[in-house]
Formats: C-alpha cells, structure tokens, sequence
C-alpha cells in the first residue's frame, strides 16, 4: 500500500487514514480513494479486516455515482482507478467552523446527512428513551411507534461530520456551522432525498430494502451542490431482506451484522456507559474468524444486489 503509480510514476502524498478509507493526493484538484478491508462500528475501527470489503464498497459507490450522474445529480466522482480505487475531485476540508461563510467555495459541507425510512437502530433507541416523539416522525400524538415500523414520511436529520464522535445538531445550529442559508439547506435536503429515491426504487427491484442511510456533500468551485464520499453502501446504509420483510422478519444485509455481534456480547453496552462516564473506553475485541468470513460473504452478496453485478 504505497500510493504510487506503475512506470516510474512518483508517489502520490498520503492525505489521510480513515476508518475505512486511504486518502492521496494525485494532484492540486484530485484525490484518490482506496478503499480498505477495515470495519468500523459505534466509532471504533475492529481488529479484524474482511475479506473484498474494500473492492464491494468502491464498486458500490462508483454504481451509484453513475446512478447520479445519469439523473442529473452533481458529484466528486471522476473515475475508479482499480477494483477498491477511484479518483475523485479535491475539495477543502475546514476545520474552524468560523472561517466557513456564505462567500467559502470547494468545501466539505461539515455535516453528515442521514435519512431514515424505518423505526430501527438508534432512531428507535431514541423512541424509546423519550428523545423522539412519534409526531417528530409524522405519526399521530399518542401513536406507539413499533420497532421496524414504516414512517409515515422520510426522518431527516444531520450529525457532525468532523468531530471525533457524531452529534445530532439542530437545523440553525447545522446550517450556521456549515455556512448555508435556507435556500441551500433545503436543496440539501431534496438532493438526499433524490438520491434515496432511485436507491430505494432500484434496490427494491433486486430483493432489498433500504432502511436508512447516510450521505455527506460539498460545495464546488461555483458553490453547486455534489455529493462526495460514498453511500448506498452497506457501511453508509442498512438494508433488509424483501422476502423475509414481507414475511415481518427484518434480517439485516449491511454493517449492522457485525453490530449486533458486538450488541449481542455487551461490548456496546459497556463502550457507551463509558462514553456517557467520560471514563476510558474498553478496546474493542476481533471478530472471530467464522464471523469474518460470514461478514465478507454478505458484503460480497450485498454488493451484487446492490448493483445488479456480478462479483467475479
């Protein structure tokens, strides 16, 4: 893993170590992506890589970039440059949220997006704690929300993008940070939800349903809206099973497999009564090996459903 280019070609610099990505430089305007065989979960990159992970997740986003172009959305994407490889356009990466403004151009927009079709996973948690109420998610007040159920509309909501843990941030607070007024806030808003919707309707047609996911963007030179990164993955996103959905079982095709293991065993409980303590957090233990290989298998599967390819 040296960044550098066959026939004598000099080294492209490291940028930067993601959860799951390696990011360098090919040149002032463009970066290249390498997808890694890291998992990351509730933060924490495991001590276990997965077999083709890397490859299934840039094959998948180069589909939906194309998916994207096609429908007239704008995005980073440039190229894929090998199987867990593409090139994409450089955009700034700001830090100091008060040096971004209505004026900054080619910046990452310093938000996660999110969108949620279903009552599940931390959405739900937060149901039940009390901190969402179902008329927060178009439900009629007094409406017991059920686990995996339907929402009436789409839940948007947005996280920090550039801090060490995700925070969910209101819409003032979000579009002050990221330097956006309400015009661009709610184009925000309908790129997502466009982007949802050619995900849902395809994925849907191969066996799947998308339950949620998440998305970042930025502005380019002209301050256009793309969006950058990945998604519709299953490290961005979480699907089920459509014929065991309409059989009411929800059983997961993406990252959430390897959460649940870690819910199962109670490291997730501890990790969080942690991070609620400020106490120091507990190292998060390797897969074991059945897992690992079970974990590559529904990376590769997902990705053949996901895109409509074949694998190999």
């Amino acid at each position: 893993m040296s960044g550098t280019h066959a026939h004598g070609a000099k080294p492209m610099d490291f940028i930067h170590k993601g959860k799951v990505k390696n990011v360098y430089a090919v040149d002032e305007k463009t970066l290249e992506f390498e997808f890694s065989d890291r998992v990351s979960v509730f933060d924490k990159i495991i001590p276990s890589d997965i077999p083709f992970k890397g490859e299934t997740l840039c094959r998948t986003s180069a589909h939906w970039f194309g998916v994207c172009q096609k429908a007239g959305i704008k995005t980073h994407f440039l190229k894929q440059t090998a199987p867990n490889k593409m090139h994409v356009k450089r955009v700034q990466v700001i830090h100091d949220y008060s040096k971004i403004n209505s004026n900054t151009r080619n910046y990452l927009i310093p938000l996660e997006v999110i969108v949620r079709y279903y009552a599940y996973g931390s959405l739900y948690d937060r149901i039940l704690e009390g901190q969402i109420t179902a008329p927060q998610l178009g439900f009629p007040k007094g409406h017991a929300v059920q686990k995996a159920e339907a929402l009436p509309e789409p839940f948007f909501e947005v996280t920090t993008k550039l801090e060490k843990t995700d925070r969910p941030l209101q819409k003032d607070e979000a579009m002050k940070m990221a330097g956006m007024s309400v015009r661009e806030w709610d184009d925000l808003k309908e790129a997502a939800l466009k982007i949802d919707s050619h995900i849902n309707r395809e994925v849907r047609n191969r066996g799947l349903v998308h339950v949620d996911g998440k998305k970042e963007f930025a502005f380019d030179e002209d301050r256009q809206l793309m969006v950058v990164d990945t998604f519709g993955t299953a490290d961005e996103d979480r699907f089920w099973d459509l014929d065991e959905f309409d059989a009411g079982r929800h059983v997961e095709k993406s990252k959430e497999f390897v959460r649940q293991h870690y819910r199962e065993t109670g490291y997730h409980e501890a990790l969080y009564a942690a991070r609620k303590a400020g106490t120091h957090e507990p190292d998060i233990p390797a897969l074991p090996p059945e897992l690992v290989q079970q974990t590559s298998q529904v990376y590769v599967e997902l990705f053949e459903q996901l895109t409509g390819q074949k694998f190999r």
